[in-house]
């Protein structure tokens, strides 16, 4: 089996339950193809005493018969159960059957699938944790499913039987950068760090996607096949993420393709009015699904929390809108003549702001500040006629606050007078809105670093490369 890349707080986690003196209720949940299930066999590969999975989309007798012959694979003659209590206690007769004092796991993948109308399968599964599971100290149940709007309501905020039994959540979260680049070497795909930037502009830290590249192709030749040719992995996988993941998948597309036109981001109020979706508790909980799921984020404007900003950060949903979606299928290099359009060089500025957002923490490390109290958001001046706007910004407890500037380029950037004047202004805005009386330092984040003359002298106070992003 592969070796598992990353997930060491994960990790830390799923081994902790193994030690603990309790029997521990686990739910690991997170969209569409991140590795959930990856994740638990290879920690628990020596401790699963059962596992079981549901089937998308099949009656009740069709789960109840699956569930008994996966557990007629362990050597019992229990008959075939009519319903989930008689399921779940010839589970518990099985498990009383092993000697073993070490702790067991019961793996329960695909959840949701299992819970299906009128089966009773969650009162069934609250009644084996609370009648059976809870009352021994060797059990590790881990719960898994990629419907982020159920395992949100039913089991992470349970108001039932479940209520407050959870020990840990896991909200697996797509590979960072620095992860990317070790699953590629993994599978001998020899990407250099630029070209792996360009491939997680389109696809995002997803494993399932990564596992998709091929050793030996371009950049191009990778997203040519995924994603522009009729039978691209890719290229209907946007409609099946959302339908997978959410109930009412319609409504969370919408405020994904609202928020794809305006990539500073919007507030509450304007995704409201654009979406036309009612105001109240299915807006509220159809962000807050998409924000849990790793589609989009919430960012503070600086100084307090009001008129927060929502912006993607699903990196393949935005590429699907702004190419695939808009293309014919076909096999002519369709990537290599998009990529060398002025739309994708805008596009791919915006993609890589973006990128540095999620790694805040490598760009800290990298400024050497980990260390230093601070806190990370974004600033806008809609009053003056220059509608300044910083992405990023860091305030820090040593009276500091950086100015971060952002730049995909494919060699090293150059600072002219009229970008070092607009920089200046920025800051200048920046300073007599806020009243700060901090340091300002002009930051620059580039792909192969700033060239050096007499701007760049005068206004950059920090500069970090896309390397710092890889640590």
């Amino acid at each position: 089996m592969k070796t598992l890349i990353g997930r060491i707080q994960e990790k830390t986690i799923l081994l902790y339950a193994l030690e603990s003196e309790r029997s521990e209720l686990i739910v690991v949940y997170g969209r569409r193809r991140v590795g959930k299930t990856f994740l638990v066999r290879k920690v628990y590969k020596n401790s699963i005493a059962f596992e079981f999975s549901g089937i998308n989309k099949i009656p009740l007798k069709q789960q109840l018969l699956n569930f008994h012959f996966t557990l007629s694979s362990k050597k019992t003659s229990y008959k075939e159960p009519v319903n989930w209590i008689e399921a779940f206690h010839q589970l518990t007769q099985y498990l009383d059957s092993l000697r073993s004092k070490k702790k067991k796991v019961i793996f329960i993948d695909e959840f949701p699938w299992l819970d299906t109308r009128k089966s009773n399968f969650l009162p069934a599964f609250d009644n084996f944790w609370n009648n059976y599971v809870s009352k021994r100290n060797d059990l590790v149940v881990v719960v898994c499913g990629s419907a982020t709007s159920y395992m949100i309501k039913k089991i992470v905020k349970n108001k039932g039987g479940l209520h407050n039994r959870l020990t840990q959540r896991i909200q697996l979260k797509p590979f960072n950068l620095l992860e990317t680049e070790q699953m590629l070497k993994r599978n001998k795909i020899k990407f250099t760090r630029y070209d792996i930037i360009q491939i997680y502009m389109a696809i995002g830290g997803i494993p399932h996607y990564l596992e998709k590249i091929k050793a030996g192709e371009s950049v191009s030749q990778s997203l040519d096949r995924l994603c522009f040719q009729k039978d691209g992995f890719l290229r209907n996988e946007f409609d099946n993420v959302f339908a997978s993941l959410f109930e009412q998948h319609d409504n969370h597309e919408a405020i994904i393709r609202v928020l794809a036109k305006v990539r500073k981001g919007m507030t509450r109020t304007e995704i409201l009015i654009k979406s036309k979706i009612k105001s109240g508790g299915t807006l509220s909980k159809t962000i807050e699904e998409l924000e849990e799921s790793g589609f989009i984020e919430k960012y503070f404007p600086y100084r307090g929390k009001k008129d927060s900003v929502y912006r993607i950060i699903d990196e393949y949903s935005l590429f699907y809108i702004k190419f695939i979606e808009k293309s014919r299928p076909s096999d002519n290099h369709v990537w290599m003549k998009l990529a060398g359009q002025q739309s994708y060089k805008i596009w791919s500025g915006f993609s890589f702001e973006t990128i540095c957002i999620k790694h805040i923490s490598q760009i800290k490390e990298g400024l050497k500040i980990s260390g230093i109290n601070s806190n990370s958001g974004s600033w806008i001046e809609k009053k003056s006629l220059n509608n300044a706007q910083i992405d990023l910004l860091i305030d820090r407890d040593d009276n500091v606050i950086n100015l971060c500037e952002m730049k995909f380029y494919n060699s090293e950037f150059t600072i002219d007078k009229k970008y070092a004047l607009e920089i200046a202004k920025k800051v200048d805005a920046f300073v007599l809105s806020t009243k700060t009386r901090k340091s300002i330092f002009v930051t620059f984040l580039t792909t192969y670093g700033i060239k050096k003359n007499e701007y760049s002298k005068r206004i950059v106070q920090n500069e970090l490369t896309m390397n710092h992003l890889f640590l």
